[in-house]
């Protein structure tokens, strides 16, 4: 009988390491290099050329995270920013990001953060010259979760611009 019940605490040890592991609430479930921030659209905007146009850049940030807003509240963070070079026959005339909503970790409860979560819209102000172009750049963001910040990333933007 014991030889028995020896058996069977073997196996149910040893089975619970096939068992995936359980997430707690501040656990992300993206793996450590999957993209924290992705850009959503537009790929491609029709404008009429002389014109300006405002160009909405749709972002998606992953569940259980956050990024610091364009302007955080305290100057060691690293804000969000994009960079966006213009080619020739078109002029970035301005760069606007929304609010950050207040946020506090339970930890600091009283030391407020200026964050993003879920989708944002970054607006980008452009006046286009008649043909095709191609504005290339990258939204630079840092991402926490509850606990952990990962090091500053670049996720890669582009809109085909047609004017006409």
């Amino acid at each position: 009988m014991k030889l028995a019940l020896a058996a069977l605490a073997v196996a149910l040890t040893l089975g619970s390491f096939g068992a995936p592991a359980q997430k707690l609430p501040w656990q992300t479930s993206a793996a450590p290099n999957a993209p924290k921030v992705v850009f959503l659209y537009p790929q491609q905007v029709q404008v009429q050329a002389g014109q300006p146009y405002t160009v909405e850049m749709h972002f998606r940030i992953a569940n259980g995270l956050h990024i610091n807003s364009h302007t955080p509240l305290q100057k060691s963070l690293i804000g969000t920013d994009l960079n966006a070079s213009a080619p020739a026959g078109v002029k970035i005339t301005a760069v606007q990001f929304p609010a950050g909503t207040p946020f506090a970790l339970a930890a600091f409860p009283t030391e407020k953060l200026s964050v993003y979560t879920g989708e944002i819209v970054v607006s980008m102000r452009i006046v286009a010259q008649r043909g095709n172009h191609l504005i290339q750049g990258s939204l630079r963001y840092q991402a926490c979760d509850m606990n952990t910040c990962f090091p500053p990333h670049n996720v890669p933007v582009a809109v085909d611009v047609v004017a006409q």
